[in-house]
């Protein structure tokens, strides 16, 4: 058990902040298969022994593993193991990834990569000490770790950085919307509120007031019957609307019930059943009003229920007041995809009553009503002076134009849902275009994938190769240049005499000054006692090897040796 459980911390503790998922770790350990074959090409390649191979490919997997929980000690350790081992070369590109994304702090990411870049620098120069020309060795190992180790850690320090720009910019945005969305619904509460709060202080009270002095006239011995009669259906008018007012105000405060009046009435039937009743009523009053039906009676959802009974009883108003004592006609016709409402009447039977009170906002209010369920209404003047108004709505249609209702009173053309999320922008008639942040983020994170990730490391190996391929060719082509500053012929060593001045025999020589006769000399027999030696390599016809050399020795202006060796 004590085991297990070690090997569990140990592994939490190799995996370090990041989820370590079994993906990851298969992924890691592909990587690390993949640099040491790499690895142990670049030894073969080198004539490295089978020890320095299996050192390489060891430090290939364990710098591998490391470098999510160790970022800087694995840097700086695999900038100074690459010097050594060639086989550990490559592996510096996924270590610089690495550091790079996971160093928290400009300083302490930059004293990380040049501690490696010092690491790496040193150990190069001591270990090229013997060949000379230090500094060519600094200028090419800068070079190669910039290639392989800046490069990869700047562009994974931008992704990463850049990534987290974005989520806060997001989260930022989502924050912003939810608020605005609060700070919307609070204010359009409010004024629900103060709306519901006048209802309530003014219809209310000449309401109450009415039913009063009705209820107070209906027992009144004087009247007659019909007039009784009359007065009653007032009051019972006045009650009904009574309760309409306090469903009204309950939903215009949000379900808060409104002050209930001291006498109750029955719920008005605020749908196509209620048609009857309201035709009832009006027939009490003394209108002449028909009422048919035509189809089969099929049922409608609640708001476009509730739309068919506020038509017609919109209608039967208008035709009260603008036409009183005209025959009203109410016909209900089911047909196969809707419902259709018509309310005619015919011209005034006489002058009006009185002043006839308007806002002119009744049959406005009834298209718009129809419109939100997908319906619509039609009113005109008929033929023989009288006036129709016809509604037609849908069976089963929920109430359309809802979402573009709550858009209007976010006013800024999105639809939010109840936790600031989903956001759909909707397009408004007359209102601003919409910003479609759904767009926006799709466009600004769509780096944020694996398949980004990927295209992005692709064409930072792309831009590495070639970078190192330059640095390659620009160093062969050195090389290539230098041949002939330190190559003789047999011919020519043949031809240089010992006793001749030393001015004579080096104008007839190569200069020697390349990095392929460094430690040249040393490497033959031994040097006479206080001579200055030149050597030079010998080419392919002094029958000495691949490692032929030629070497000359000066001392008091003169040549006083020369030997044909390999330099083993």
């Amino acid at each position: 058990m004590d085991v297990t459980a070690k090997a569990r911390a140990g592994r939490d503790w190799l995996k370090g902040p990041e989820p370590w998922t079994r993906r990851m770790l298969v992924g890691d350990l592909a990587l690390a298969v993949v640099l040491a074959l790499l690895g142990l090409g670049i030894e073969e390649l080198d004539h490295g022994s089978a020890a320095r191979m299996l050192a390489s490919s060891v430090a290939v997997v364990v710098l591998t593993l490391l470098r999510r929980r160790l970022p800087v000690l694995t840097l700086v350790l695999g900038s100074a193991v690459g010097v050594y081992l060639p086989g550990a070369f490559f592996v510096a590109i996924p270590l610089g990834w690495s550091a790079g994304r996971r160093i928290i702090g400009v300083g302490r990411a930059l004293g990380a990569f040049s501690a490696a870049f010092v690491a790496a620098l040193v150990l190069s120069v001591v270990k090229e000490w013997s060949q000379g020309r230090p500094v060519l060795i600094v200028v090419f190992s800068t070079l190669m770790f910039l290639v392989t180790v800046v490069m990869p850690g700047l562009a994974s320090r931008y992704w990463s950085q850049r990534n987290t720009l974005l989520r806060a910019l997001q989260e930022r945005n989502a924050q912003l919307l939810r608020e605005r969305a609060m700070v919307a619904g609070q204010a359009r509460l409010r004024e629900r509120q103060r709306i519901a709060q006048d209802m309530h202080d003014s219809l209310g009270h000449q309401l109450a007031l009415i039913s009063v002095h009705t209820g107070a006239l209906e027992v009144d011995p004087v009247l007659t019957d019909r007039q009784r009669e009359a007065v009653g259906v007032l009051r019972q008018a006045s009650v009904a609307a009574m309760h309409e007012l306090r469903e009204v105000v309950g939903i215009l405060r949000d379900g808060v019930e409104a002050p209930q009046p001291v006498e109750e009435a029955q719920p008005a039937a605020r749908g196509v059943a209620g048609i009857t009743g309201i035709v009832e009523a009006a027939r009490s009053a003394g209108t002449e009003v028909r009422l048919t039906t035509a189809g089969r009676p099929r049922a409608l959802v609640a708001a476009c229920d509730h739309a068919a009974y506020r038509i017609a009883q919109e209608a039967l108003t208008n035709a009260y007041k603008h036409a009183p004592g005209a025959p009203i006609t109410v016909e209900l016709r089911y047909e196969d995809d809707s419902l259709v409402v018509e309310i005619a009447n015919g011209p005034a039977a006489g002058p009006g009553a009185g002043e006839v009170v308007s806002g002119g906002q009744g049959l406005t209010g009834l298209r718009e009503r129809a419109r939100l369920v997908g319906g619509m209404v039609y009113a005109g003047a008929t033929e023989g002076g009288g006036f129709r108004v016809a509604g037609v709505l849908p069976y089963g249609t929920e109430p359309a134009g809802v979402q573009q209702a709550w858009a209007g009173e976010l006013g800024a053309g999105e639809l939010v849902d109840d936790f600031g999320q989903g956001l759909q922008p909707r397009m408004l008639s007359g209102g601003p275009v919409p910003v479609d942040w759904a767009v926006i983020d799709r466009k600004l994170l769509s780096g944020n994938t694996r398949s980004g990730s990927v295209v992005l490391g692709c064409g930072i190996a792309v831009a590495a190769v070639v970078v190192l391929l330059i640095v390659l060719g620009t160093a062969v082509a050195l090389l290539v240049g230098s041949v002939s500053d330190a190559t003789i012929s047999k011919d020519d060593y043949d031809a240089i005499q010992i006793g001749e001045p030393e001015g004579t025999v080096r104008s007839r020589l190569p200069s020697g000054d390349s990095i392929l006769t460094e430690g040249l000399a040393r490497k033959g027999p031994p040097r006479p006692p206080g001579a200055t030696c030149l050597a030079l390599m010998a080419d392919d016809d002094a029958n000495l090897g691949s490692n032929g050399a030629f070497r000359f020795c000066f001392k008091g202006g003169k040549l006083i040796e020369k030997q044909a060796y390999r330099a083993d």
